[in-house]
């Protein structure tokens, strides 16, 4: 599989200094900037393309973790605010990385908890579209990146504060309203299939919530799998919406039956066994 993506993974990796400093980080490690070619998404990218973690992906994981804080939080620009999107993101990128059992990120996962909010989900102290009443709920893409990075963890199926996490996703497919300071809905641009999984997303959506038992059954979970599974061809995923700036790039070609793709298809209908 590495070889037949060759030469996407050359370019990504020739990106590496294109944000001013090496590892797609800036001067001043920030480890978000320059979507998609910042750390984090290349890192993501990485993951999906190779077979092993490589020299590179260990380099930019010990960025990451130079980053966190003693508290569990990583901190991913100087002198910024912290947000729980910015650590559960990182906490999911290292844990593809293989350091779910790192002592930090365990400490990482303790605070996750102890954050949760009231409704089951995460949620950022910001206010980008004003105070609306959809602003006291959770961030559902928030919450998705969070349970991303749990399905690593020692508390994945044993600890109910994960199952109210579930559930307030589920409760989001219902409900189709922005919620949550950034105003994370489900709309038409959520049902287009994405890939790689880099925003809440049907396909991210469906992929995460297959590891959780308190999924697995649920009407609503099905109905959102039955909406994936619609949108295959011959049994393949097909990705309706990619990155614009990843058009060149084989691995997430629009309208063409994609096989990394569908190998998370098939992992989702592996963990529904």
């Amino acid at each position: 599989m590495t070889k037949r993506y060759e030469s996407d993974i050359e370019a990504i990796i020739a990106k590496r200094y294109d944000n001013g400093d090496d590892l797609w980080a800036t001067p001043d490690r920030r480890i978000y900037k320059g979507a998609p070619f910042s750390t984090l998404e290349s890192v993501l990218m990485l993951a999906e393309l190779e077979s092993t973690v490589t020299a590179i992906m260990k380099e930019a994981g010990e960025l990451m973790f130079s980053l966190w804080r003693e508290d569990g939080r990583f901190q991913i620009a100087p002198k910024s605010a912290i947000y729980p999107c910015h650590t559960a993101n990182v906490a999911r990128v290292l844990c593809r990385l293989g350091y779910a059992n790192d002592i930090r990120l365990g400490k990482t996962f303790k605070h996750l908890l102890e954050i949760q909010h009231e409704d089951g989900g995460w949620r950022c102290n910001t206010y980008k579209f004003g105070r609306g009443m959809e602003t006291a709920f959770s961030n559902p893409g928030t919450t998705l990146a969070a349970l991303d990075a749990f399905r690593f963890s020692i508390y994945l199926n044993k600890d109910e504060r994960l199952d109210k996490a579930v559930e307030s996703l589920l409760s989001h497919w219902e409900t189709r309203k922005p919620l949550g300071p950034c105003h994370y809905g489900i709309g038409t641009l959520f049902m287009k299939v994405e890939y790689p999984f880099f925003r809440y997303n049907l396909f991210f959506y469906v992929y995460v919530l297959s590891f959780y038992e308190r999924a697995k059954n649920d009407t609503r979970f099905l109905d959102a799998l039955n909406v994936l599974k619609s949108k295959m061809v011959d049994g393949k995923i097909i990705i309706e919406n990619p990155n614009a700036k990843l058009a060149n790039f084989t691995f997430c070609k629009k309208g063409e039956p994609n096989d990394l793709a569908t190998r998370r298809y098939i992992e989702i209908l592996n963990n529904l066994k």
